[in-house]
Parts: structure tokens; C-alpha cells; sequence
């Protein structure tokens, strides 16, 4: 039996190709749990977890990449956010009717797709696509393609059971030959959903390359984390204005600061409130 939501590392002896592979069904499950998406926002938020958690397993430092669209159709918004350690979270935000079988341009429209990565220690860099391709990978493979001129294949897979995926890349400054890797890509664009959902990665990696010497590297586990905290919604509150705060209180008796990630509410009275006002959170506990 495969064991789910991990990525491995692979890397082929004889050609300069690296390679992950992942499968994050169980962390989709977290992120669409509670929210009622059509199932069309379903398989994006899918395709871009298996994207986002491919990229930071790219990262040589500590830090973050978050992938979002944006544009002016029916999908206002989807971001997918995930660190080095492989913590992943996502959200998306609906205006309009999606109809089923909707495509990535007919739930966007007019619209783009941003590449955040955010060291821990250094300047944040942000890079902006076009939504040339019709979807998530294609226009990621123009970002690796453009950013850092390194030729990369991404290759997504979904069915009832969740989602999987394989980046296949040219190893920086080394020479390959661009047949050789176009073959790699081939071979792992065979890769049927059922396959990469039930196999594991070993499996996998034989059922495609059993002709290549591939070594396998030891998994990282993937898992959704949200990285909201009652703190950081009391610093959210200091920046909204007293009369306003007050009139909600005066109201309801009580501010509820949900988070659209998790679905957490941290609940905030008068007292929660003048502490916060005088730099001491602490009160409510959160509640799911």
C-alpha cells in the first residue's frame, strides 16, 4: 500500500534530470473540508496543491512559495501557500456561478498567476504569469522556462481518490541533451491517475523508468498546516479603527474572527479587546 501525502526526491545516474514526486490527497481533503467549492474549484485547488508542494521541494532555503490566481471571472481568487518543510494550506474565493466542466480561463477570465517565494532570511521575490496555458502545470513550465531558463515538465494527476504529481528538471549548469529529457517526460506523461494514486512512489518510478538507473531519496511527509493564531487576528484588530470595533461589540457583544484556511473563529469580548488595545492578547480560546 502507498503511503499518502509524501514527496520523493529522484535523480537519474546517467542523465542530468532530477525529479520529485508527489501525492497530497489527504492534505486536499484538509484544505476542502467545510467548504462547499464546485467541483470544477475542486480539481484547481487540487492541481495547484500538487504544483505549490512540487516548487518548495525546489527551495535550497527556508522560506515559503505561495501560488495564486487571480482575475475578473467567476474565481476570484485561489492560493495555495507551502514552506520547505512541506506544510501546505489553501483557500479559494467564488463571485459568480462556476458550471461544471469549467475551465481554468472560464473560472478566472481576465487574469494572472503570481509566484511568491518569501525566505526566511532574505529579500521576497515575486514573479507574475500569464495565463498562456490552459493549465496550472503549463503555465508553471513557462515560469521555470522564462525565470530560470531550466526545462521543466510538470505532470498532474486527479481522480476521486485525490491528487498526485512529477516534476521532472535539467539539473542546473550541466549539459543535457534535450531528447534525453523530452523522453523522461514522455515516459512519466503516461502515468495513469490510478496508477500514481494507488502505487507507491518505488512502483511508480519502476513502472515508468524500470530501462533508467534512478536513485530514490528518503520522502518528506506532507501536511496541511494553517499558520493562523489568536495572536496574529488580535494584531489584525489593532489596525481597525476603535469606533468601528466598538459599534461591533455594542452589537453583537462579541468580535468573531473567522479564518477562511482552516475555519477557525478566535471570539474577542470588551476585556479580549482592551487588552489587545494595551499589547496583551490572551482570553477566548479558539473553536472550531
Amino acid at each position: 500500500m502507498p503511503v499518502q501525502d509524501q514527496l520523493h526526491r529522484f535523480l537519474f545516474k546517467n542523465v542530468a534530470v532530477r525529479g520529485e514526486l508527489v501525492n497530497v490527497s489527504q492534505t486536499l481533503q484538509e484544505i476542502t473540508r467545510g467548504h462547499d467549492y464546485p467541483q470544477p474549484v475542486q480539481a484547481l485547488l487540487g492541481e495547484m496543491l500538487v504544483a505549490t508542494s512540487l516548487m518548495t521541494a525546489t527551495l535550497k532555503f527556508e522560506g515559503d512559495i505561495t501560488v495564486q490566481l487571480q482575475g475578473d471571472g467567476p474565481l476570484s481568487m485561489a492560493v495555495i501557500n507551502g514552506n520547505n518543510h512541506q506544510q501546505l494550506r489553501g483557500v479559494a474565493r467564488t463571485r459568480g456561478e462556476i458550471a461544471p466542466g469549467s475551465t481554468l480561463k472560464e473560472m478566472v477570465g481576465n487574469g494572472f498567476l503570481i509566484i511568491t517565494i518569501t525566505p526566511a532570511k532574505g529579500e521576497r521575490y515575486q514573479g507574475v504569469v500569464g495565463l498562456e496555458g490552459d493549465t496550472v502545470a503549463a503555465c508553471l513550465e513557462d515560469y521555470f522556462a522564462r525565470s530560470e531558463q531550466l526545462p521543466t515538465r510538470i505532470i498532474i494527476r486527479q481522480n476521486e481518490q485525490g491528487a498526485g504529481g512529477i516534476l521532472l528538471q535539467v539539473l542546473p549548469a550541466e549539459d543535457t541533451n534535450g531528447e534525453e529529457f523530452e523522453h523522461l517526460a514522455t515516459l512519466a506523461d503516461t502515468i495513469k491517475p490510478d496508477e500514481l494514486m494507488s502505487l507507491s512512489a518505488t512502483d511508480v518510478l519502476w513502472r515508468l523508468y524500470h530501462q533508467e538507473e534512478v536513485s530514490v531519496f528518503e520522502p518528506a511527509d506532507i501536511i496541511f498546516k494553517c499558520t493562523c493564531s489568536r495572536e496574529r487576528c488580535g494584531d489584525v484588530l489593532k489596525t481597525v479603527a476603535a469606533d468601528e470595533i466598538n459599534q461591533i461589540l455594542e452589537e453583537d457583544g462579541k468580535i468573531d474572527m473567522h479564518c477562511d484556511y482552516c475555519g477557525t473563529h478566535y471570539i474577542y469580548d470588551a476585556v479580549d479587546v482592551e487588552k489587545i488595545r494595551n499589547n496583551a492578547v490572551d482570553g477566548n480560546e479558539s473553536v472550531h
